[in-house]
């Protein structure tokens, strides 16, 4: 009988961790840089200069106190005594192509949200340029009937000639009054044809360089496309090659990880006692507890399926504070609030690049959309590596009262990382 290792209480033949090893070898190498350039996070506007300074001072605290909010940390053991062919290495291989596959796709939807921009903006100056154009027909129309009418004698000049002949002055005067306003009209038909001309020129530029935007955005779109389904390819590729022992193994680690971490993040005074929402606050939790169960699909903002960053912009844009649609320009544009400031409603934003969020609702949970093959479950707050929180509405004010919404028996089963294979969307 070979060798055999220890992993979570079990015992692991060595020949299926030399299997595990050649796997995740093999998927990493496979595994080609993602086309998309991610967009990093950069510092959003703060609610106040002081929640900024608590935030920082907050985890320099945590810091100094030796304490982690980092699940991937909690393996940091497993991995210094099991060695490279250990199931906690290849939790961690998994671990960084989920993040690769949501970063790929998170990039995928903020430029899907700026190429409907540039969409709408094409079509608003092709209509611009429409009017423009019909406009200048007008324009021309009318400069070509005076032209007929001073060629067939009905002009200004034929009309003042008769002016100068006329014997009545009161007549005369009545008809210079006339004269002059022809003359003021023909004056503002020509100023309209000129005006009419530039304007249609301006707008058939600006709708040719829309145009032109329009179609960069869409070829980047579906390169990144492509990398988020090349990812989930490896990720397929690295589950098929594991037994279904192999998967409960895996999984059991990642739960201890999980759970080490929110202890940790309790321990350490990060978490507060759970505050009341503000009124918008309460109504987008309570619609993303009414999500429960659905499945996770990359790009999917609902009603049947979401995204992480789906499901958050869809749980405020339904309690009427529309917010960005990815998690990357949610941490950019969205008032930074303290971890231990948390409440309900609040916005939690993990991995250096905030390339995950999940919609916090008390008591140190989250609901969350994890990855693709879990459904839209309760997780802890720490289930994965912490960025920091943002608020979309840091001015409302609290309830004076707040029931929580009442969660399913069944909400925080499953994995908070997926591990199985999902589809990317069609074009």
């Amino acid at each position: 009988m070979g060798p055999r290792s220890v992993v979570g209480g079990d015992v692991v033949p060595g020949r299926v961790l030399r299997a595990l090893c050649t796997a995740v070898i093999a998927a990493v190498v496979s595994a080609a840089p993602a086309t998309a350039e991610p967009v990093g996070p950069s510092p959003g506007p703060p609610v106040n200069e002081s929640a900024n300074k608590s935030a920082n001072e907050e985890d320099t605290a945590v810091g100094a106190q030796g304490t982690t909010v980092d699940a991937d940390d909690a393996f940091a053991d497993d991995d210094a005594d099991a060695g490279p062919e250990s199931v906690a290495g290849l939790l961690k291989q998994l671990r960084t192509l989920y993040q690769q596959a949501e970063e790929a796709g998170e990039t995928y939807n903020g430029t899907a949200v700026e190429l409907k921009k540039r969409t709408a903006e094409a079509k608003r100056l092709a209509a611009g340029l429409a009017r423009a154009r019909l406009a200048l027909d007008r324009g021309r129309g009318e400069a070509g009937r005076l032209a007929r009418e001073q060629y067939q004698g009905r002009s200004d000049f034929s009309a003042y000639m008769r002016l100068l002949l006329a014997r009545d002055p009161a007549s005369a005067l009545d008809q210079s009054h006339i004269i002059q306003r022809m003359a003021a009209g023909r004056a503002a038909t020509m100023e309209r044809l000129a005006g009419a001309e530039e304007r249609a020129d301006q707008l058939a530029t600006a709708s040719r360089k829309a145009l032109d935007k329009q179609q960069t955005l869409a070829a980047r779109q579906k390169k990144q496309r492509d990398a988020v389904r090349a990812r989930l390819k490896d990720i397929e590729a690295m589950l098929a090659s594991l037994t279904t022992e192999q998967l409960a193994a895996v999984s059991l680690l990642e739960k201890k990880g999980t759970d080490a971490a929110q202890r940790e993040l309790v321990a350490s005074g990060a978490l507060s006692s759970t505050r009341p929402p503000s009124r918008q606050g309460g109504d987008a939790v309570r619609y993303a507890v009414r999500q429960l169960g659905k499945p996770y699909v990359w790009g999917a903002e609902g009603p049947a399926s979401f995204d992480c960053s789906g499901l958050t912009s869809q749980a405020w844009s339904t309690a009427g504070r529309p917010i960005p649609r990815t998690s990357q320009e949610q941490w950019r544009q969205l008032p930074k609030v303290p971890i231990r400031s948390l409440r309900p409603g609040d916005l939690v934003v993990y991995f250096p690049k905030a390339t995950h969020v999940a919609l916090y609702i008390g008591n140190g949970m989250v609901v969350q959309a994890p990855r693709p093959g879990t459904t839209v479950k309760v997780s802890p707050v720490a289930s994965n590596p912490l960025l920091g929180a943002v608020r979309p509405d840091p001015g409302a004010e609290p309830l004076s009262t707040y029931t929580p919404p009442e969660l399913p028996d069944n909400s925080t089963e499953g994995a908070d990382t997926g591990y199985g294979a999902d589809t990317a969307p069609v074009e």
